[in-house]
Order: C-alpha cells, then sequence, then structure tokens
C-alpha cells in the first residue's frame, strides 16, 4: 500500500522550513529579513550557513523528485528558488551576497553549498549560467585562504575540492582530499563511530558531517585513485553500521539521546541515516519503511513543539520548542537549517519501498514486548 501521507507531510514540513529562506534570497531580501539569534558575531556568517545546510538537504529531491502533479510543480519552483539563490549568494554586487572568505565558519558553510551542487549535479550545476557558474568557484576559492580546524573539518576542506572538479576546475586540490580520507582512516575507533580530530566524542558530528561527507566525496572521486577506491568499502560498511546505530537511538515517542554539542540541529541529528535510506545502502535488518516510519515520528516530534519557529516563520534555537540555553557560541538562526539534512529520501521516488506501508521501528517494537533481532558490533 502506497503511503502517501508520510510523504505529504514530510513535503509541508520541509516547504515551511525551506520557504522564508529561499524567498527572501531569490528577492534580495535574505540579509533584511532573516533574524540573527544568536551572539552579535553570526551575523558574518548566519546567511551562508541558512542557505547551504538548507540545500544540502534539499538537494537530492530537486535532483530526482517528481516532475508532474502538486509535487512536480512544488519542486519546480524550489529548483528556480534554489538557482535565484545561488546566484544571489555569489555575485558580489547582490545585496545578498555572501561571507566566503572572512573567518573559519565560511569553511564549514561552502562545503554544504558544495554537498548541494554534488548531490544534484543536473539541475543545480547543470542549469546555471555561466557567469553564476564562474562566481561559484571564485566563492569556492576563497575558503582556500584559511586552514581547516584538524578534526571533522578537514572533510569540509575535501567538499569543496570534490565541488570544484564537478564543476571542471583545472586546480582541484587533491591532496585536500587525500588528506581528510586518509586521517579519518587513522581516526576510525570501531563499530562504526570515528573520533572527531583525536579525541572521541560522543555526540552526532559522524552524523551531522564524517559519515555523509565520506560518502559523497568517495561516491564521486574514489574511481581517481586506486587508494581511495580501496577506502570506500570500508565507508560504505561503516556507514551501514552508524545507520543501525541511529535507528536504535529513535525512541518509541520519536525521542532520541540528548548528548553532545550543535543538538539544536534537531533531527539534522539523522543526516547519515537519511543518507543510507536516499542510496538504499540500509543494513538487511532494517526495513525502509521502518526508517520512515521513525523519522516521521522524530520530525512530527520536534516541529509541532510550540516555540520551533517565530511568528515570521524562521527557526529558532532549541532542540524541543525554544530553548536559546542550548546553543553553543558559534550557534545562530542560520545553523539550525542543517535540520533539513533529514529530507533527503525525497529524493527517492514515491513507489520506493521507503514510502511503502508502515513498519514500527526497533525501539518501537523492543519495547512493546515484539520481535526485535539482536544487535551485534561491526
Amino acid at each position: 500500500m502506497l503511503r502517501q501521507n508520510d510523504r505529504e507531510y514530510w513535503l509541508k514540513t520541509m516547504d515551511k522550513i525551506a520557504n522564508p529562506v529561499l524567498t527572501s534570497l531569490a528577492n534580495q531580501q535574505l540579509k533584511q529579513l532573516m533574524p540573527v539569534e544568536g551572539l552579535e558575531d553570526r551575523k558574518n556568517y548566519s546567511h551562508l550557513e541558512a542557505f547551504a545546510r538548507l540545500i544540502s538537504g534539499m538537494a537530492p529531491w530537486i535532483e530526482n523528485g517528481p516532475s508532474d502533479g502538486k509535487e512536480g510543480l512544488l519542486r519546480k519552483h524550489y529548483a528556480e528558488l534554489i538557482r535565484t539563490g545561488i546566484k544571489e549568494a555569489t555575485d558580489p554586487s547582490s545585496p545578498d551576497y555572501m561571507n566566503f572568505s572572512d573567518g573559519l565558519q565560511p569553511i564549514v558553510d561552502t562545503a554544504y553549498f558544495a554537498q548541494a551542487l554534488m548531490r544534484a549535479p543536473n539541475e543545480l550545476i547543470g542549469k546555471l549560467d555561466l557567469n553564476t557558474k564562474q562566481n561559484v568557484v571564485k566563492a569556492f576559492k576563497q575558503t582556500r585562504t584559511r586552514k581547516p580546524v584538524f578534526n571533522n573539518w578537514l572533510l569540509f576542506a575535501a567538499m569543496t575540492e570534490t565541488a570544484l572538479y564537478l564543476l571542471d576546475e583545472e586546480d582541484w586540490d587533491p591532496m585536500r582530499i587525500d588528506f581528510a580520507l586518509k586521517q579519518h582512516e587513522q581516526w576510525y575507533a570501531g563499530d562504526g563511530i570515528y573520533k572527531d580530530g583525536i579525541e572521541l566524542h560522543t555526540d552526532y558530528y559522524n552524523s551531522f558531517v564524517i559519515h555523509p561527507m565520506l560518502i559523497d566525496i568517495t561516491d564521486h572521486m574514489a574511481h581517481l585513485s586506486a587508494d581511495w577506491l580501496k577506502l570506500k568499502e570500508n565507508i560504505n560498511k561503516r556507514s551501514m553500521r552508524y545507520a543501525v546505530i541511529l535507528e536504535r537511538s529513535i525512541s518509541p515517542e520519536g525521542t532520541y539521546p540528548v548528548v553532545g554539542r550543535s543538538i539544536v540541529y534537531r533531527f539534522g541529528v539523522f543526516h547519515s541515516l537519511a543518507q543510507m535510506a536516499l542510496q538504499h545502502k540500509l543494513d538487511a535488518s532494517l526495513q525502509p519503511a521502518q526508517v520512515r516510519c521513525a523519522l516521521t515520528a522524530v520530525i512530527r516530534k520536534v516541529v509541532e513543539m510550540p516555540g520551533t519557529f517565530d511568528d515570521a516563520g524562521w527557526l529558532k534555537i532549541g532542540l524541543c520548542g525554544h530553548q536559546p540555553n542550548l546553543g553553543e557560541g558559534y550557534i545562530s538562526t542560520g545553523s539550525l537549517y542543517m535540520c533539513a539534512a533529514v529530507f533527503l529520501p525525497l529524493g527517492l521516488s514515491p513507489t520506493d519501498h521507503f514510502w511503502q506501508g508502515e513498519e514500527e521501528w526497533t525501539a518501537k517494537k523492543a519495547w512493546s514486548g515484539k520481535f526485535i533481532s539482536i544487535d551485534k558490533a561491526l
């Protein structure tokens, strides 16, 4: 049975989150209209954060979503808004030209911008006019003037170089990619978990950054180097295992452990699980429909809490409603749009198994006394 209401709910939620950002930017009003909750200096970075993180999550739907019907019209509308947004974000004469050159934060969000292009090469690279494409390249190269931090940030530099390769730039830097891949191999701690630098952190950065970016980089670049290709198999196996851990962390009520920094990214904590579902790389112990039902429960739990949005529809700092005390010093309004990563499976056809039927997820079955498989480390 095709279960349309979940997909419709996801689309409605994505539309609610995306509309203020993308409409304002297309109208050259993002910096004018977007509130920036957080420390004063975050105004230098928050607009690129909002745009890049949002479109990274929307990109598979923009690339592969339906072309007809109500959803097809919505997809076409957002594809045009995003392409216009890319033009405004990278045009130095635009009032919404974004900061790619000042401070360290743009290294991060240029990478999410790059990830969006990588996830929608036909719609978000192929349909750009030549001048905009040149502006994108110039913007991306501006991030090379600073060094990434020696942790998951190495992947941000590698993502940007991967996008430059896809943009047909001859001077993309293979060493930035090589260093990130091989250093993360050194940081692998076991059972699908990477350390974040030299220390192991109990947080969701394996999902926010590490697994999704390792997957996307090797999917696009591994064929260029025998040693990168050798790394790819283990990268995929580890991501599959980590997706199992994430799915098992979703409670029967659609909640999840509140651990680690950046918890205000809300259901962005399931970036890696959503990516594995999108790419049909879920472990055999996970049915696609159970992942959908689990993620839908999480989305509902979070989005429907009063205080999640302000009166104009912009996200507010918090996990479950408005909880500004949960935002670290680097958190601002734009940071919160990392939550859009959960929407990656909208890039699957409405007839895909992910959208069909109804399945209880692991914790829901376990805590109602039903059969579940025994968990096993990788």
